[in-house]
């Protein structure tokens, strides 16, 4: 009688909380082969943002979340980089703007699949990763930004080369509250558990 009492009082919970959960999204964006070492356009520390990227990839696929892989077209190093190489079942979208939104069906996908909450890490976090967060909350999803699963370079203005250190916490910075919430990766995933 008090296991029947008891999963009739749990159940439901875990079905609501499983039913937030498959509501949200990852969004990997542009991490791509020109972006590291011995591509065209190499970031500060890509490597280390594509392994907590990974990680997070790993995690949504455990949980059977949907998830999204964004990439730029690009004549040479296009290809998404091997440690977050989307499975066949996996949605890839091809855009040729910064904002991932622009030109491709990836709002009307995130429709049709419900998703509310967007989990969004990639590269480069000032372009395309700002971009596709700031359109994200404009269309009303609530976005969530994996700040050590981003990575980007120096800029440089005038005379005057910004760090990419600078470049990339500044960037969080303006996003961060109007227009996501700003986390790393292991604070998400703790969250998650």
């Amino acid at each position: 009688m008090l296991v029947l009492l008891m999963s009739s009082i749990y159940h439901p919970i875990a079905a609501q909380q499983n039913t937030n959960q498959k509501k949200t999204a990852l969004l990997i964006i542009d991490i791509q082969e020109f972006y590291f070492p011995e591509g065209s356009v190499p970031l500060v520390n890509p490597l280390e943002a594509a392994l907590n990227a990974r990680k997070l990839l790993n995690e949504f696929r455990n949980r059977d979340f949907l998830i999204v892989h964004i990439r730029h077209n690009a004549s040479s190093g296009g290809n998404i980089h091997p440690l977050v190489m989307p499975l066949e079942n996996e949605e890839v979208i091809s855009k040729n703007n910064a904002n991932a939104f622009i030109g491709t069906n990836l709002l009307d996908y995130l429709h049709d699949n419900q998703i509310t909450d967007l989990i969004i890490c990639g590269m480069q976090t000032h372009m395309c990763v700002e971009a596709a967060t700031r359109a994200a909350s404009d269309y009303g999803f609530s976005c969530t930004v994996i700040e050590d699963a981003c990575a980007t370079r120096d800029l440089k203005y005038r005379d005057n080369t910004i760090k990419a250190i600078e470049v990339h916490y500044s960037t969080l910075s303006s996003l961060n509250r109007t227009y996501a919430t700003i986390k790393t990766t292991q604070q998400f995933l703790d969250e998650l558990k």
